[in-house]
């Protein structure tokens, strides 16, 4: 048996200061969900998927309630989960009319697809019964129509008693991206990755940038000798070379946690065993 951990982010992305409570207030939410399910002996799995249904549901994150619209108005999310003892993989890309893709991610572990996209994403959710929400529900902003773009993909990893890894990501997309667009959130090895013994990692940003990197198999990569911090640092200044900008959370196979991002603002929450409670914090430097 091992201490449990839990690491979650908000989204790489620049935080008005009428946000900042709300983000505080938002992650505190999460994270105490995915800290009741290890304090209770559950597994890294059911608390990433615990801590990202509380960040779907919160319309200041831009992942389930609160996705950023289509150039045609309608609401395409995806989101992934990965268990690092068996290397399973659920995925869902350009979801729509569902509460929390990262639960239908979840009910596509052991189905032989690892991935699921539009219609027949959609389509699965109704089979299993997953909760829907209609698109006034889930459409509560548009950002397209003041000119912002958003790069605030949820994620969360953690390390369970039994030292089982976990990894799990949720995102609405790009303001006013086209529809059909997919950016790293799904994609194994590029918005993330776990595996026992190495580490796990949840990532966001420019998503095709990130994808373009493949960044969580380099940080995967790159925790065999690194810290997470640095591991994370050094990958995302490879961004530079395709532009934009991003940040990621992770847990390495001994059981470090680390952060690092070179956006504006990285909205990241950790609780490890023993702790009075999470620490909460909105940029690096405010560490």
């Amino acid at each position: 048996m091992t201490a449990w951990k839990l690491i979650i982010h908000g989204g790489a992305k620049e935080i008005a200061p009428e946000e900042e409570t709300d983000n505080r207030d938002g992650l505190a939410e999460a994270i105490e969900a995915g800290r009741k399910v290890l304090v209770d002996g559950g597994t890294a799995i059911d608390a990433v998927e615990a801590s990202v249904r509380v960040l779907e549901r919160l319309p200041v994150f831009n992942a389930g309630r609160g996705s950023d619209p289509t150039v045609r108005g309608e609401i395409e999310m995806c989101s992934a989960i990965m268990d690092g003892a068996s290397l399973d993989i659920g995925g869902v890309i350009a979801i729509q009319e569902v509460c929390h893709p990262v639960s239908v991610a979840r009910a596509l572990l052991h189905e032989a697809p690892i991935l699921l996209a539009g219609k027949g994403a959609t389509r699965f959710a109704r089979e299993i019964g997953a909760e829907l929400c209609t698109l006034e529900e889930l459409k509560t902003a548009d950002p397209a129509s003041e000119g912002g773009e958003t790069h605030d993909t949820v994620g969360a990893v953690a390390l369970d008693s039994h030292r089982d890894l976990a990894a799990a990501t949720s995102t609405g997309g790009l303001a006013g991206q086209m529809s059909g667009r997919v950016g790293d959130s799904p994609m194994p090895g590029c918005g993330y990755y776990a595996e026992n013994g190495v580490g796990a990692v949840a990532l966001s940003g420019h998503g095709e940038g990130i994808a373009r990197l493949r960044l969580a198999s380099k940080i995967m990569h790159r925790l065999n000798g690194l810290t997470p911090d640095q591991a994370i640092a050094d990958s995302v200044a490879e961004m530079m070379r395709v532009g934009g900008d991003g940040g990621g959370v992770a847990i390495d196979g001994t059981g470090r946690i680390g952060w690092a991002h070179n956006s504006p603002h990285f909205a990241v929450a950790s609780v490890v065993e023993g702790d009075n409670g999470p620490a909460i914090w909105l940029r690096k430097q405010d560490r």
